[in-house]
Formats: C-alpha cells, structure tokens, sequence
C-alpha cells in the first residue's frame, strides 16, 4: 500500500492533535494506494493460501448493533440459534484492511495475522460522520466543530464518500495497537472507493492527559539518558580535535573582525 500525498490532510492532522486538560486527542487521516508493488504481492500470495482472492469472509456485526464479536462466533457455530446476520468482504477487501493498518502503524506492529471477525462494515455513512463528530466534540468541544466541514470536504475531495464502503477495526485488547493503559477511547475507520482503487484510513484516540504527560516525560528523560552516554563514551581524542576545530574557528573570526 502506498500512501498518498495530501497536503489537505497534512493540515488536517497537526490539528488533530489537541490537548484538552483532561484527555489528549491524537488523530489523523491518511490516503493510500491499493494497486500493489513490490512486498505487497508478495504478501498477498501468502496471504491467498488459505483462500481464494474473491472467497467471502464473514465480519463482525458493527458496533451499533450492540452484538459483540463473542455472541457472533457462538451463533455461527449454532450454540445460540440463528443469531444475527453478519456482513462479508472478500479475502482481496480484507487484505487491503490489513496491509492499510500495516502500512499506518509500521514498524511498531504487525497486523499480517489479524482475522475477518476484527473487523466491521459499517451501515452507512451518516452513521460513520455523526460517530466520529460526536466523539470529537464530547472531547473538545467547540473547537472540533470549526474544523468539521474543512476535514469531512477533505476526505470527500480525496475518495469520493458516496461511492464507499466503510468497515472499521474494532480488535480484542490484545491486539489492539491503542490498547495501552490511559486509553479513553479509539476508532479506526476505512473508507474503500473500488472505483478509484484508494482507502483513506481515519484513526484516533483519546489518551489519559495525567499519563500521557507521564510517558512523555519519561520519554524525554530516556533521551537525555541516551545523549549523556554518548557524550561518555565518545572519544577523548576525538574531544580534543572538536575542541582544536573551535579554537581555530574563533581565531578566524577573531582575525577577520
């Protein structure tokens, strides 16, 4: 998957990132590419071999249904009866699912074993817009809603919304790449036009302020700690040459006032 340049979501973005005092809402959205090069066929050779490209997968019901992936799995197994209907993707959809999240959370996760039950199609596009303006308003208020028509024309400009289908990644906590402690809340929403063979990708989450600033300041002290040990370990010859190099520059200034 490659991404796609979009100054407009590059914009977008630096102001989704928003401090609120209580919370701190990280989001951002992203355009990729689904004609594949290079590692992704390879990856999808692999991942046709447990299936063929256009063979259907059953997904979870979305999350408004109120059906969780559990009660799902035991009534396709007939534990609970019929139970309710589910929506299908074909293998090919699913692994433009996957490689997306791959492409958006590399290196730090891997998402090549995620199943077809994580993920959701949403029922409509109105359901998907109220979804996330509600949860970002709840958040911060009246501040979302001045950049809600510039990021909603964005994405349409970029994957033309009423030509879409929708699904959303809704993992168990384990595999869930904002399941860390301090973790309010997260969507990650897909946005697949066949047509233009494109996804935009629209993840955010909302993160305990008190223990976001704690992981920042523990990351900062990291870095100092990592910066004092290469100051410790450079070598005292090579300290003597930088100092030389100093000196000599400042004698050449000095002459050439």
């Amino acid at each position: 998957m490659k991404l796609l340049e979009n100054t407009s979501f590059e914009a977008i973005n630096s102001q989704l990132a928003i401090e609120t005092g209580e919370s701190r809402i990280i989001g951002r959205i992203e355009s990729y590419s689904c004609k594949m090069a290079g590692d992704d066929k390879q990856m999808f050779k692999q991942f046709c071999q447990d299936g063929q490209p256009h063979v259907l997968e059953a997904l979870s019901p979305p999350q408004t249904t109120g059906v969780s992936p559990n009660r799902l799995s035991k009534s396709q197994s007939g534990d609970e009866g019929e139970g309710p209907l589910c929506d299908k993707c074909s293998r090919k959809t699913l692994f433009y699912l996957i490689a997306t999240l791959n492409a958006s959370f590399r290196p730090d996760y891997d998402f090549s074993t995620a199943k077809s039950h994580e993920f959701s199609k949403e029922p409509s596009l109105n359901w998907v817009v109220n979804a996330v303006n509600t949860s970002l308003v709840s958040a911060v208020g009246e501040e979302f809603n001045t950049l809600k028509p510039q990021l909603w024309d964005a994405v349409d400009e970029e994957i033309s919304l009423s030509e879409c289908d929708i699904y959303s990644y809704n993992p168990d906590l384990d595999c869930d790449p904002y399941g860390e402690e301090g973790s309010l809340w997260s969507f990650n929403y897909f946005f697949h036009n066949k047509r233009l063979k494109r996804i935009v990708f629209f993840t955010c989450r909302s993160v305990s302020g008190y223990l976001y600033s704690q992981c920042t300041e523990i990351s900062n002290n990291f870095d100092m700690d990592l910066d004092n040990e290469e100051s410790l370990d450079q070598d005292p010859d090579e300290e003597d040459e930088d100092e030389a190099e100093a000196l000599e520059e400042t004698r050449y200034q000095t002459v050439c006032v």
